[in-house]
């Protein structure tokens, strides 16, 4: 049979629609204790400089040292406490974990489950493991 209405779109559907991700943090042991990792594994680390949730990490110390990144609220795997979990803004529009008040970030040249640049001074400032009570590692 043959109508004049528009088919649907399937583009459009809910299903078809991107979805948001929520990045989730989690507490594990390392050789510095136990000490927040991203859901892969990726060890999470905090600069010293940064004593508010406004980053000041970018560009060549971005490259080096990735925020952590996430599309909705941060969720808090085992070990975690979500009342410290939180987000800021980044300057480019993107939204970044923060845990205690600080802002989150990764070291791009560690592979999962690696910890090599935990008390490391680069980029201007002291880079620190996390402590699931939002303290660096000692």
């Amino acid at each position: 049979m043959k109508t004049d209405q528009p088919t649907p779109d399937p583009s459009a559907s809910p299903s078809a629609q991107p979805t948001e991700r929520a990045t989730k943090v989690i507490a594990a042991e390392s050789d510095f204790g136990t000490i927040l990792f991203d859901a892969t594994g990726q060890a999470i680390y905090f600069f010293d400089v940064e004593t508010t949730t406004e980053p000041r990490c970018y560009r060549a110390c971005a490259d080096a040292w990735p925020p952590v990144l996430t599309d909705s609220a941060p969720l808090a795997g085992e070990g975690v406490k979500a009342a410290l979990l939180g987000t800021t803004q980044r300057t480019d529009g993107t939204t970044q974990v923060t845990y205690d008040g600080h802002p989150l970030y990764a070291y791009a040249h560690e592979d999962k489950h690696e910890v090599e640049c935990h008390d490391v001074f680069l980029n201007g400032g002291t880079w620190y493991a996390v402590q699931p009570g939002g303290h660096r590692a000692p």
